[in-house]
């Protein structure tokens, strides 16, 4: 009975401290990504009309330029988001009336990876991301997802089932953007391997993904 009880003390005392590291976990990423919106509100309220980057931790590790022809470039990166991380409203309040020469969307990795959203609710999601972000008046550029690789960190199982989806995504972002009066901005082959842990760009990934959000961008060049 003494070995039944302490058995269990210990799978209940394991628990729960699988529970508090999980806990410990998330409220870091929660505070880290408080932080980051604060540092981007500031950094929004002294740029004029800039070109926006907004997107996930693929967005926030990048080295873009400063800026594109006169536009400051903003690195709006947020480590997890997806088209569900209420990205519109957050950007909108930010911005304050306040115009963007243009806005590139580069979402889609954690919608296949960490969510699962199957295509209908992707494009539902982003088509109303991206006619929350067209109330800016600014030009919105719709990056393609890149893929992914096979990794230590990301098992095979885990990398097929994700890039199903993300082929999907990439089939079905050209008429959105079309539909939503956006530009579609593909990203170039990618080489391999062109990521660290399966998931975020090494710097040979980095060059080909900065090419395309740089390309894509250039509509703010265009139209100045």
């Amino acid at each position: 009975m003494n070995r039944m009880l302490i058995g269990f003390a210990v799978v209940l005392i394991g628990a729960v401290a699988a529970g508090t590291s999980v806990a410990k976990k998330q409220a870091f990423f929660e505070s880290h990504r408080w932080s980051r919106q604060v540092i981007l509100h500031y950094t929004l309220a002294r740029v004029d009309d800039p070109i926006i980057v907004l997107g996930d931790s693929v967005v926030e590790a990048s080295a873009l330029p400063r800026e594109l022809c006169g536009h400051a470039i903003v690195n709006a990166g947020l480590d997890g988001a997806s088209t569900t991380s209420d990205l519109g409203n957050w950007l909108m309040d930010v911005l304050d009336g306040r115009p963007a020469a243009a806005i590139v969307m580069a979402l889609g990795i954690n919608d296949a990876l960490g969510a699962a959203r199957d295509l209908s609710e992707f494009k539902a999601n982003y088509s109303a991301l991206m006619a929350q972000l067209s109330a800016t008046k600014a030009r919105i550029v719709v990056l393609a997802v890149p893929p992914l690789e096979v990794s230590p960190r990301l098992a095979a199982e885990a990398q097929t089932k994700a890039m199903r989806l993300i082929e999907s995504y990439n089939s079905a972002l050209p008429e959105l953007a079309s539909r939503g009066g956006a530009t579609f901005a593909a990203l170039p082959p990618m080489p391999v391997p062109h990521t660290i842990d399966g998931v975020h760009l090494n710097a040979a990934g980095y060059q080909q993904w900065n090419q395309a959000v740089l390309q894509g961008a250039s509509v703010a060049c265009r139209a100045s």
